[in-house]
């Protein structure tokens, strides 16, 4: 997704990056994400917690031997690029938003030692889905960001440029959250004809607020493309594919039943590519 979200701001934005920047991309997001996926699933095996793993976290350990090399080569490759092409203007300001995303890592793969009392993340704190949403988008939104034209534009181009960026962190956090409580609720249902005592029960899935964010989502959407419309029509484009996104979310979540978990994960994900409309119509790498 990232290749696709990052052409499609710097798009909204009428600005030119660079062609090395969707190997770069693709490179660390699939490394981070091997690396969380098995990460999450030997705490999940070692701490008799398995009922929190899905297919996909089974799939990489089950090919640990392979997926962690290509991991460590691909992270290689993109320190590579980051060094010999990043200017280095980018590399300072892309480094604090490496450094939330280690912090972000640190604390959902860390695990207190057994005789500690766990800590509960107070309600107050926003929820991983939030940010997860904001740090995606953030390291997507960037690239085009560092860009001196935009650098330079008024308040009202800024404006253009940030309104969608922080709509599709709205619209990844409706995404994660989705695939959080659709397997949440796969989980428990196992956990309900279970008659021991000691079963974990995950919390219950509450589809009416997926339904509810997703309509306000696409009103919020629709509403400011039409003020943008005049204006600054690629961001109204974007808004728009953002919109249409979060209506097939809704789609997904009202028949989730007719759907296999990894069908419905996948379709989850593959709603998010509406960018990829809007990429034809102009030349976006140099």
């Amino acid at each position: 997704m990232a290749v696709v979200w990052t052409p499609a701001f710097a798009w909204a934005g009428h600005i030119h990056l660079p062609a090395w920047l969707p190997l770069l991309l693709a490179l660390v997001t699939w490394s981070v994400y091997v690396g969380d996926r098995l990460l999450d699933a030997r705490a999940g095996m070692s701490e008799g917690a398995s009922h929190t793993l899905r297919e996909r976290h089974y799939f990489h350990w089950r090919h640990r031997r392979s997926l962690l090399p290509l991991a460590a080569v691909a992270a290689c490759a993109a320190a590579g690029i980051i060094l010999l092409f990043m200017p280095p203007i980018a590399r300072e300001r892309d480094s604090l938003l490496a450094a939330a995303a280690f912090v972000y890592f640190s604390g959902v793969h860390s695990r207190p030692h057994k005789r500690r009392l766990r800590f509960r993340r107070p309600r107050s704190l926003p929820a991983k889905e939030f940010l997860v949403g904001i740090i995606f988008t953030a390291g997507c939104a960037l690239p085009a960001w560092h860009r001196p034209h935009t650098l330079a534009a008024d308040a009202p181009n800024l404006w253009s440029f940030w309104i969608p960026a922080l709509d599709y962190a709205a619209l990844a956090w409706l995404n994660c959250s989705c695939i959080a409580q659709w397997e949440s609720a796969g989980a428990a249902e196992p956990a309900m004809h279970s008659n021991r005592k000691d079963t974990v029960r995950p919390q219950q899935a509450r589809p009416g607020s997926i339904l509810i964010a997703s309509v306000l989502l696409s009103v919020f959407n629709l509403c400011v493309a039409a003020t943008f419309a005049p204006a600054h029509p690629r961001p109204a484009a974007l808004l728009m594919a953002a919109g249409a996104s979060s209506l097939l979310l809704t789609l997904l979540n009202e028949h989730r039943k007719g759907f296999s978990a990894l069908a419905l994960r996948t379709a989850a994900d593959l709603v998010l590519l509406t960018p990829l409309l809007l990429i034809p119509f102009a030349r976006i790498f140099r």
